[in-house]
């Protein structure tokens, strides 16, 4: 994708922090989902839109994990997830046209974004997706699965 040549200024990472994003998370960008090609603020955002179309078979959720492009919401860049340049793939948690951190948490296995690190996300590799409260607050039991 090409960056928006609206946006020539380079932000402070920390640049419009806390401010944007929608009830479910605060973040810098928005993510476009693969499975309709349309925007959303997050999946929990597409889940509720797309529960609640008439035919029911147009009805579907997001697959975490699928997504493969953001749109900054400071510049309206739209970029991969992940970057690839010189044969070095790097994870896209900041933005590639105006230089804001676009999550101060960000997972690469669940393409997750979240301003607000003060729920202790962290990434659960047995679960495959990322918690809330801190790893040093849970373990995972492989005899049960949670």
């Amino acid at each position: 994708m090409e960056p928006q040549q609206d946006s020539a200024a380079t932000k402070p990472k920390d640049f419009g922090k806390s401010e944007h994003g929608c009830d479910h998370y605060r973040r810098r960008c928005k993510i476009r989902a693969p499975c309709c090609n349309q925007i959303f603020p997050c999946r929990h955002c597409h889940n509720e839109a797309t529960s609640n179309l008439s035919n029911p078979k147009d009805r579907h959720e997001l697959v975490r994990q699928d997504v493969k492009h953001v749109v900054c919401l400071i510049c309206n860049t739209e970029q991969q997830v992940w970057l690839c340049g010189l044969e070095l793939w790097m994870v896209a948690q900041v933005c590639s046209n105006c230089g804001v951190n676009m999550g101060e948490y960000y997972c690469d296995v669940c393409k997750f974004y979240d301003d607000d690190t003060s729920k202790g996300q962290f990434h659960c590799e047995e679960c495959g997706i990322c918690r809330v409260g801190g790893r040093d607050n849970f373990f995972h039991c492989k005899k049960c699965g949670t």
